[in-house]
């Protein structure tokens, strides 16, 4: 599976990176098909501590499975995200 993180209007460091690769590669687990996933970093302007949004676009053959959680950490909001494309897939399979 090709994995792409994009982090917008900042630099994500190597360990954020590396434990996002981590979380997405697992996915594979549940569908064996997984062709590519686009990563989106973004850091939301409002006030609450809670500004780290996290998107995941994972593309299947003849699908695109697509997750957005907003945290307080980028870790957190990935977590979230891989944990609903879980759901997705597990949908799409049944």
């Amino acid at each position: 599976m090709d994995i792409n993180i994009q982090s917008i209007h900042f630099d994500a460091d190597v360990k954020l990176t590396d434990f996002i690769k981590k979380k997405v590669a697992k996915l594979e687990t549940f569908h064996n098909k997984v062709v590519s996933s686009d990563i989106f970093l973004k850091v939301d302007k409002a006030d609450d501590s809670a500004n780290k949004i996290t998107e995941i676009k994972m593309h299947l053959p003849g699908k695109v499975l697509f997750a957005k959680e907003q945290c307080k950490t980028f870790e957190e909001a990935t977590d979230l995200a891989v944990e609903s494309l879980r759901k997705q897939i597990g949908k799409l399979k049944d």
